[in-house]
């Protein structure tokens, strides 16, 4: 295919909420314009946007996935992004590539959390916003009701260009508003030509049109004058307003229909290449100034037999096989092969793409999601993607004893595809964590570390990781001797163990005067003390928040040593901790949780009941985000909690604060259970 124009190109990312059918939007749209000769179905898993093993399985987007099709002659990529809150990284990077967002609505549900947040961040990137109300051929479905909560938590800029013929399963067709024609269902075949207006629906068509006249001419101040005085504009006209409105975010059209029925797609299409600005128009704004060719790569494929692949949108310039980039995070010169074009998992060679277009290379050397490509090197920095950070962490472990190295690569691999998955060691339990945005978004992982790295693992839930500390101030003795014949140990220390402001760090006190210890052998006594913090005498946690001061001992010429005085040091530190009143310190966590209205009361009463302390509520068009601080250990499993409190449509986000004492009988139960693993690790 040759390069199109960047005039001729339109970049638009698909979003909203799961279960809104974005995937068989997309399908619907590539179908009319030619770009596929059949209309394939989520359910049976032949759409071309949904090619994925896991996506077939659970009937879902779970990555974006890029389309292309031609129409009006004007290419438009089509970008289809996850729903589910637990894969939005891809909707968060394609948002970014774009200049233009196709808002896809159930009309059962209507507006739903991740649309308001997908909203909030178009709208922050200046983004031209296409709004399309799916599944109107369901029980309950209403497109009038949906187009006022637009109106209310959106922006009264929402418009209607399309209204339904019928609702519901008598759902017939939809009314274009512009050319006040009608599309009657082509019930899955290709939509054809336009129709009269049926004489039911005449009168309300009548009366949106004028409110979609009204709503076009006010963005153009000649245009409203005219209309004004003469009462009427001529269409040429009123469709140059409309797309330069869409283009400039002065309005934002709401259109109809049944993506599964194919209702609703020509005028979808005739929109988006018309009223979605070209990258020549709109220059996407990255904040940086690229001179001769440059891409940034949103997005990267952990194949396990093409290798890497990246997905990238060309900034400048243009770019083919053989091109020479460097990479300003490494320094590194990149040379691509074969530039090729997406369409879901097929992919088609390109001979080059131009500004604006949107294309993947296989094989560069060190190139990952965010990275810059550049003709030159120079100083600039990739635009941030500003990916939320993992709210839910499991504990791993492979199935078979030596696969950890395995693991830890896969994982990597994984990881490359989707910055938002995190594997890290827990030094203080010793665990390998594997941390993502939800528990489907980590079972995902798991899913595909099997299938596509035949690597088998086990997650289980993660050990708090708890602290201890002391309330009060103590003093002991350590004295270690030991005889055996020949050259004996001897160590001899006192100590004065006190508690740090706010339970944090560690302070070791030098106080000795005269020689009474040997200046060699008083880091030995530090570093037995540091060594017996490592497992507090409660619960076998770390302790923290203490000063130690080494105030007396004594030694022998001969017997004493580092090892007699490290030894001599963590006996005093732990008689002195015995009397130092230690209690068991907890992580506490920050949470927001973005709840529906109706579901603020039954989340409070839950976060209450978790040992939660609310800090303000503030409503969201329709939500509540709720503030909170939490235990950690009470929101281990919060995840499936909120999603049954929400019916699906809450989610949440967690940052740690500090640390706090835990209240005695829990804290009494942690200790118990503690024990109880000591002594059967003893018995085994």
């Amino acid at each position: 295919m040759a390069p199109s124009e960047p005039g001729k190109i339109r970049n638009v990312a698909v979003v909203g909420h799961r279960g809104t059918g974005k995937t068989s939007l997309v399908e619907a749209m590539l179908f009319q314009s030619g770009a596929t000769n059949r209309l394939g179905a989520v359910e049976q898993g032949t759409t071309v946007a949904d090619w994925d093993e896991d996506e077939h399985k659970r009937q879902m987007s779970l990555a974006a996935a890029v389309c292309h099709a031609e129409w009006q002659d004007r290419k438009l990529n089509l970008i289809d992004a996850p729903g589910d809150p637990g894969f939005q990284a891809d909707s968060i990077a394609a948002l970014r590539v774009v200049e233009g967002a196709l808002f896809v609505l159930n009309g059962v549900n209507g507006v739903e959390v991740q649309t308001t947040r997908l909203w909030d961040r178009s709208e922050q990137l200046g983004l031209s916003r296409v709004i399309f109300v799916n599944m109107l051929d369901r029980e309950r479905a209403d497109f009038f009701t949906v187009l006022e909560q637009l109106r209310e938590q959106f922006s009264k800029k929402c418009v209607a260009v399309q209204i339904p013929i019928g609702h519901e399963h008598e759902l017939k067709g939809i009314v274009d508003l512009f050319h006040m024609r009608a599309y009657m269902s082509p019930e899955g075949g290709r939509e054809g030509d336009p129709v009269d207006i049926p004489d039911e629906i005449a009168a309300q068509a009548e009366s949106y049109r004028e409110q979609l006249v009204d709503a076009v001419v006010e963005t153009d101040e000649a245009l409203m004058e005219r209309y004004l005085e003469e009462g009427e504009v001529s269409g040429e006209e009123l469709a140059a307003a409309l797309k330069n409105a869409v283009s400039n975010d002065d309005l934002f059209p709401v259109l109809c229909g049944a993506a599964t029925k194919n209702l609703g797609t020509t005028g979808l299409l005739d929109l988006l290449v018309e009223g979605v600005p070209s990258p020549a128009k709109k220059p996407l704004d990255l904040g940086i100034e690229a001179n001769g060719s440059a891409a940034f790569v949103w997005k990267t494929v952990a194949d396990p037999f093409a290798g890497r692949i990246n997905v990238f949108r060309v900034l400048s310039g243009q770019l083919g096989s053989d091109s020479n980039l460097v990479n300003p995070r490494t320094k590194g010169k990149e040379r691509f092969g074969q530039v090729l074009l997406l369409q879901g998992k097929e992919h088609s060679p390109a001979d080059a793409l131009q500004a604006g277009d949107i294309g993947a290379v296989a094989k560069l050397k060190d190139v990952q999601t965010g990275d810059l490509l550049l003709e030159k090197d120079d100083p600039s920095e990739a635009p941030a993607l500003d990916f939320p950070q993992p709210v839910m962490s499991f504990a791993i472990t492979p199935k078979a004893k030596g696969d950890e190295e395995k693991m830890a690569t896969a994982l990597r691999r994984l990881a490359e595809e989707d910055p938002t998955l995190v594997l890290r060691r827990d030094d203080q339990t010793g665990e390998q964590l594997l941390a993502g945005l939800s528990q489907m978004h980590v079972e995902v992982a798991v899913d595909r570390l099997h299938r596509r790295f035949s690597v088998d693992v086990d997650l289980h839930q993660p050990r708090v990781p708890y602290l201890e500390t002391i309330r009060k101030e103590s003093r002991a003795q350590g004295r270690y001797k030991k005889q055996t014949g020949g050259r004996g140990q001897f160590g001899d220390c006192h100590i004065v163990l006190e508690p740090l402001p706010g339970h944090e760090g560690y302070e070791f006190v030098d106080k000795i005067v005269g020689g009474v210890i040997p200046q060699g052998f008083r880091p030995a006594v530090d570093k037995g003390i540091q060594e017996a913090m490592a497992r507090g005498e409660l619960a076998g946690a770390p302790v923290q928040g203490v000063r130690v001061v080494l105030v007396d001992g004594s030694y022998h010429n001969v017997d004493s040593s580092e090892m007699a005085f490290k030894i001599a040091g963590s006996m005093a530190f732990k008689a002195a901790y015995e009397k130092a009143d230690p209690v068991l310190l907890e992580p506490i966590m920050s949470l927001e949780a973005t709840v529906p209205d109706d579901a603020v009361g039954a989340v409070n009463g839950d976060l209450n009941s978790r040992r939660g302390r609310l800090h303000g509520m503030e409503p969201r068009g329709g939500m509540t985000a709720i503030k909170a601080e939490v235990p950690m250990a009470e929101v281990l499993t919060y995840s499936q909690s909120l999603t049954s409190l929400t019916g699906g449509r809450g989610d949440y986000a967690l940052g740690f604060l500090r640390y706090e004492e835990v209240p005695t009988h829990i804290a009494q139960k942690i200790i118990e259970t503690a024990q109880k693993e000591r002594e059967e690790a003893k018995a085994s």
